[in-house]
């Protein structure tokens, strides 16, 4: 009888499945695995597993996606799923790094092709092309569910209605900054899956927001919805009496808030003063709400104006000359400030498409926009936005606060307060939160205590959207124990400085955090980013593991 020979095609797909003899090699002692309580499927999983090799081929090129499926393929058993992996996760984005050796694929679940809300994924692989790192939340089973992937709801049915409860909520929105737009998506509510349209609308006026609505494809009816807008209410103007010198743009006989220096250009509004021909141009253009600051002459009196446009050119030049991206898409993107929001609004927000400074009460807070770290704060929910998409409740949304905070403060370097420069202008040296000491402000669900700066303080209620902004204080201490050391509870870190500090976030977010990481992901992601930057054994990924060691964070 003559030996049967594997052709070489059914060898490499055999490989890429997982199902030859080879499943990949793993490196156990380097190995490092969290499981997720809800799903028993691992959050993250680090390690070195190599790309089985196919004795009947002498030479292949994987892509990185082949690797990435023959990885998730060697793995579907701790991910309880079945079949080809290839058929369950699309592939988002793949990108390399631009510091090192090491390519990232972002990756989506789905079921039936449709994505399952919310479980996102990143695989990591080095230059050997080892696959050294997975992030994200897998969700198994759904093929034993009844699911129906076919919707009977339109998607403009469905924007229909999170309009109608929009303006119910807030009054009639004359316009949107942007067209609503509604993704079919799984959806898990209240234990159950629902074929889910997620509406997603930005709004100006009559109220600021960023809506999020969970609409069942099969009844209409809302599943859940929220505003995902920052209430930071702490921001504020530059009416410091500083002097500016910025780009502007001469036009039509006068002088415009329009650097076209930057990307495709920094754009400055006026909230309050709408002109017809000025809203038609630029809401076709740009999909805004306002008139754009002009000036008869070289000299803008508004200084709200003034620092919003400034400000945003600063922390466009600190994204690009510290992480090397073109504005928070990394493309270029347009950045858009309106101010002068609401009458004395304490507040200060990114909804989806622009930025919003409120021009404060005058006691508690002075113009949003003269905090430069403030506008580091905003600009970087833009980031967080198109990068892991964290989502804005419980632990994901206390990370997407807190990484904003974070590198707020490293564009604003003169200490670690956020929002002093505009924060109760009657009070020296206090700010609304602080990254070096959280306990020292007073915590605004609780006021006789101070924000949490352990885990073990953890907010678990359902208020502020189950305490984004109250539990981002203990990443904060975090990345200031990273950043500056200290002795806190016990556990004594060595820091390394911000510079370190700030790429070390930087690299967790936009490359291994997912939309729902939690605060032990976020620590893991800290220690493969620090790694990936400084070496498996440098100081700085000490200083990540003794830091959330001291907050408590496992």
């Amino acid at each position: 009888m003559k030996k049967k020979i594997v052709s070489s095609t059914l060898a490499l797909t055999l490989a890429l499945t997982g199902l030859g003899a080879g499943a990949g090699t793993v490196h156990a002692e380097q190995s490092k695995v969290k499981i997720n309580k809800q799903y028993q499927t691992p959050s993250y999983i680090i390690e070195k597993w190599e790309m089985p090799k196919v004795p009947s081929i002498k030479k292949v090129t994987h892509s990185p996606e082949d690797i990435t499926f023959a990885f998730l393929n060697a793995h579907k058993d701790q991910f309880k799923l079945k079949g080809n992996m290839q058929n369950k996760f699309k592939v988002v984005e793949t990108k390399k790094d631009k510091i090192e050796e090491t390519t990232h694929v972002r990756l989506v679940e789905e079921h039936e092709g449709v994505p399952i809300y919310g479980s996102s994924q990143t695989v990591s692989l080095n230059e050997d092309k080892q696959v050294k790192a997975f992030f994200g939340q897998v969700v198994p089973n759904l093929d034993e569910k009844d699911l129906n992937a076919t919707p009977v709801l339109a998607a403009d049915e469905a924007e229909e209605i999170a309009n109608a409860s929009i303006q119910e909520k807030i009054g009639e929105v004359e316009a949107y900054d942007a067209e609503p737009s509604g993704g079919l998506y799984f959806y898990e509510h209240d234990g159950e899956f629902h074929l889910t349209y997620v509406v997603k609308a930005s709004t100006s006026t009559p109220e600021p927001g960023y809506w999020h609505y969970f609409i069942d494809a099969m009844t209409g009816k809302i599943l859940n919805s929220y505003n995902a807008i920052d209430h930071v209410k702490a921001f504020g103007e530059g009416v410091l009496g500083d002097k500016k010198m910025f780009e502007a743009t001469y036009a039509d006989g006068a002088y415009h808030l329009y650097d076209s220096t930057r990307g495709e250009g920094i754009d400055t509004f006026d909230a309050l003063h709408l002109s017809p021909d000025w809203f038609n141009l630029f809401s076709q253009l740009l999909g805004y709400h306002g008139e754009e600051v002009t000036s008869d002459h070289k000299f803008f009196s508004d200084p709200a104006s003034v620092d919003a446009h400034v400000n945003a050119a600063k922390v466009y030049d600190y994204y690009q000359s510290t992480f090397g991206r073109d504005s928070f898409d990394d493309e270029g993107a347009r950045l858009i400030s309106s101010v002068h929001v609401g009458e004395s609004w304490n507040n200060a927000a990114w909804n989806g498409v622009q930025m919003m400074y409120g021009d404060g009460d005058g006691i508690t807070f002075l113009p949003l926009s003269g905090g430069l770290d403030v506008i580091g704060h905003e600009l970087t929910h833009a980031v967080t936005d198109r990068t892991a998409d964290l989502v804005y409740e419980n632990e994901p949304g206390a990370l997407n606060e807190s990484l904003s905070d974070i590198i707020g403060s490293m564009v604003d370097r003169d200490d670690w307060l956020m929002g002093e420069d505009i924060y109760t202008p009657g009070v020296e040296g206090d700010g609304l939160r602080s990254l070096k000491d959280p306990s020292s402000v007073p915590n605004p669900l609780d006021p006789e205590k101070g924000y949490p700066d352990h885990y073990s303080e953890l907010y678990t209620g359902d208020l502020d959207n189950g305490g984004v902004h109250v539990n981002s204080s203990i990443n904060n201490k975090a990345a200031y124990l990273v950043s500056e050391g200290g002795t806190h509870y016990g556990v004594k870190v060595k820091g390394v400085g911000r510079k370190a500090t700030e790429q070390i976030y930087y690299k967790a977010l936009t490359d291994y955090l997912t939309a729902t990481s939690d605060f032990s992901m976020m620590r893991q992601a800290a220690i493969q980013a620090a790694g990936d930057l400084y070496g498996e054994n440098s100081e700085e990924v000490t200083a990540v593991v003794k830091a959330y060691d001291a907050v408590g964070v496992e």
